[in-house]
């Protein structure tokens, strides 16, 4: 026996046993913490994913340019952030719409659904309105009679074009109802009058001579606009014979571009 009395061997076995129990409550609290570290994650990898699909569907979305309808404008590379607010974002799984700050307007850049192509974004500029009477002569535009200043408009190709029955659609909203299939031969570069109908639009590519747009598929409805480019956040050139295409292929002057 030591000076307290206590048989030493129990004193041990008591150490032993409290060591164990605090090891157990260690063990306990290491399994608790790290539960506790994975909720922790787990809500907040959630949050930033139900953040992220809420701005996208109701805000702001990601669009790539892919093709040269708008250059001049927008290039083929260029990465767009587009509002979808200003115009009313649509509601998921429904046909309704959220209040819209502005409706389309005249000179407007839009980004939409096309009716021939309904699950393809396009992105051209509105030169119509509801009501508006349009026809092109020689490459020019004119929009209830007026000729239209068009500085953001290119033309690169100087040649003249011939009828395209693709455009034999306009029949049905042209001005002079005594225009037949037999008279009326509508052209890339010359066609209409027509007007616009009510809860359409009328888009073209900023690249004229280079654009599938209204003039071959029809009206825009109104429903189909998603939303309105603000920027250019990213643009890329596809140039494999550069060096460092990673870096060298990025149009750095063009990022932060504002889309007018």
């Amino acid at each position: 026996m030591d000076e307290s009395g206590t048989p030493p061997v129990r004193n041990a076995a008591g150490r032993s046993e409290a060591l164990a129990g605090r090891a157990q409550l260690d063990h306990a609290r290491g399994a608790m913490s790290t539960g506790r570290w994975m909720w922790e994650w787990t809500k907040a990898i959630s949050t930033a994913i139900l953040l992220f699909l809420t701005v996208r569907t109701f805000l702001v979305e990601a669009f790539k340019i892919p093709t040269g309808s708008m250059e001049g404008t927008l290039l083929i590379g260029d990465f767009l952030l587009v509002n979808k607010a200003v115009y009313g974002a649509e509601i998921p799984l429904t046909d309704r719409r959220l209040p819209a700050f502005s409706h389309p307007g005249r000179g407007d850049v839009v980004v939409f659904l096309p009716p021939h192509d309904p699950h393809k974004n396009y992105v051209k500029r509105i030169v119509g309105v509801p009501g508006d009477t349009l026809e092109m002569r020689d490459k020019v535009l004119l929009r209830n009679g007026a000729r239209q200043d068009e500085p953001y408009a290119r033309h690169t190709d100087p040649l003249g074009d011939q009828a395209d029955p693709k455009m034999l659609w306009q029949l049905d909203f042209t001005v002079d109802r005594a225009l037949t299939m037999r008279t009326y031969h509508p052209s890339r570069d010359n066609w209409g009058p027509l007007v616009v109908p009510p809860g359409k639009f009328f888009a073209l590519g900023d690249n004229r001579d280079r654009s599938e747009d209204s003039r071959y598929w029809g009206f825009l409805d109104q429903n189909a606009v998603k939303g309105r480019p603000m920027f250019v956040y990213y643009s890329f050139e596809n140039d494999i014979t550069r060096s460092l295409t990673w870096l060298t292929n990025v149009r750095w002057d063009r990022i932060g571009d504002v889309i007018r």
